[in-house]
């Protein structure tokens, strides 16, 4: 049956790869011949792609569970909070193409050395060994940016989220939150928690929607989020 490869019909920047007959999200590899995760590679119309692995990544599994906002597009600049060794943040790179940014914080110093080779071959990945709950660590790294991605699993997730778009955030920016409800508090609902976790960020930002990602994550939420239209970003806004 072969392989063809077209746009996502929502989201630029994503595509869907038929493969065989199956279909599987993709996006156009900007670090040509380089894997980040063991993903499979196609080459289709003289473009290389990745497949993208809902499994592995959870704004992958946001997107075939039906979210209906991807606020990262061409050109933007994302302050990826949480970024392990680079699955998610490598296909955002492919998305945000040469011409955007994607800002890496990871406390870890273990997956800090995977998120180093991932970020040594794509330029538009900057890879940063720091503590999300601290961002005037990195501010001095940090331009002002159009999505903060969070994907962080500590019970005080949502306020380092907040944190972290009061200072970095532009106005009309978008947030994009996992919420890991095990991590917030084992014993409770997690749609309970979910529940919570988006009435604390609806106290300063308009909520979008909130998706949830099983059968691919269990116990996982994306929360989507913008400033609302009233309200100035973050202090480097100036800066932009």
């Amino acid at each position: 049956m072969g392989t063809r490869v077209y746009p996502h019909e929502r989201f630029r920047g994503v595509y869907w790869a038929e493969i065989n007959g199956a279909r599987r999200l993709a996006t156009a590899n900007l670090a040509r011949g380089q894997r980040v995760y063991g993903e499979q590679l196609i080459e289709y119309g003289n473009v290389e792609y990745r497949v993208w692995d809902p499994y592995r990544s959870k704004l992958a599994a946001a997107i075939l569970r039906g979210m209906k906002h991807l606020p990262i597009e061409e050109g933007s600049r994302v302050l990826y909070l949480g970024a392990a060794s680079g699955t998610t943040s490598s296909h955002i790179s492919d998305i945000v193409g040469p011409d955007g940014m994607v800002y890496c914080v990871e406390i870890s110093p273990r997956p800090m050395r995977d998120l180093l080779t991932v970020c040594a071959r794509r330029p538009n990945m900057t890879p940063i060994l720091g503590d999300a709950r601290n961002p005037g660590s990195y501010s001095s790294i940090v331009r002002a940016v159009d999505v903060i991605y969070q994907d962080v699993a500590q019970p005080d997730q949502t306020e380092i989220m907040l944190t972290n778009i009061r200072t970095f955030l532009r106005g009309k920016g978008h947030g994009m939150m996992v919420v890991k409800a095990r991590s917030i508090d084992v014993t409770r609902d997690p749609e309970e928690l979910y529940t919570e976790e988006t009435e604390k960020l609806r106290r300063e930002n308009e909520v979008l929607e909130v998706v949830q990602l099983e059968p691919y994550e269990k116990d996982h939420a994306m929360i989507v989020l913008t400033l609302p239209t009233n309200k100035f970003g973050g202090f480097l806004e100036a800066h932009t």
